[in-house]
């Protein structure tokens, strides 16, 4: 490869780089929130982030989502997404301990309830101890599913296309089972509905 060309290759990623890091740091922007922003945001961290553990299937955008199963909040096991089969699915990763997380969940229950019973099902998954979500939840009631799992190399954000284990994370899985859309960071208010179109 000629030097220039290194060179211009160099440029090119530090300046996504630099672009990516300003954006998360200084907060969500009208980039950051678009498909594009996104995209490049996803690309960076994840050129950064830990390969999965052997065997750890990891879902890719266009792709079918590997079924996986996670116990709910009264300990039954539910497969993500085959539970929800036929209707898209819109899964939300966070913690009780993500302030981000915490401030968008009033918009997803909103959300979630405008969709009714054949809408887009709205679950959540928290990457967090069981005690500690019901604590949260005492304050912060939603009315759509929640299912628990441990935070690790191998937990749902990673199956879902996360390696880099930034929260507050969201996955699209159409219909069919296929992974659609990313996103990272949180949701402002109306945004959901825009981020689906």
């Amino acid at each position: 490869m000629k030097p220039t060309v290194k060179v211009l290759l160099v440029a090119v990623a530090a300046g996504v780089l630099g672009a990516a890091a300003g954006l998360w740091f200084n907060g969500p922007g009208p980039l950051l929130r678009s498909e594009l922003g996104q995209r490049a945001l996803h690309e960076v961290l994840e050129a950064s982030a830990p390969a999965p553990p052997a065997g750890v299937p990891v879902a890719e955008r266009g792709g079918l989502v590997p079924s996986f199963s996670l116990p709910d909040l009264a300990g039954r096991n539910v497969s993500v997404p085959a539970a929800w089969s036929g209707r898209p699915v819109l899964v939300n990763l966070w913690a009780s301990w993500c302030g981000p997380c915490i401030r968008e969940m009033p918009e997803l229950d909103r959300f979630a309830t405008r969709q009714g019973a054949t809408g887009v099902q709205v679950i959540g998954i928290a990457l967090d101890e069981r005690e500690a979500v019901l604590r949260f939840l005492e304050s912060t009631p939603v009315g759509y599913p929640i299912l628990l799992d441990t935070p690790g190399p191998g937990d749902a954000g990673v199956r879902l296309g996360n390696p880099s284990g930034v929260l507050p994370y969201t996955a699209l899985i159409d219909a069919r089972g296929r992974l659609v859309k990313e996103k990272i960071g949180p949701f402002e208010a109306g945004e959901v509905e825009a981020w689906l179109d």
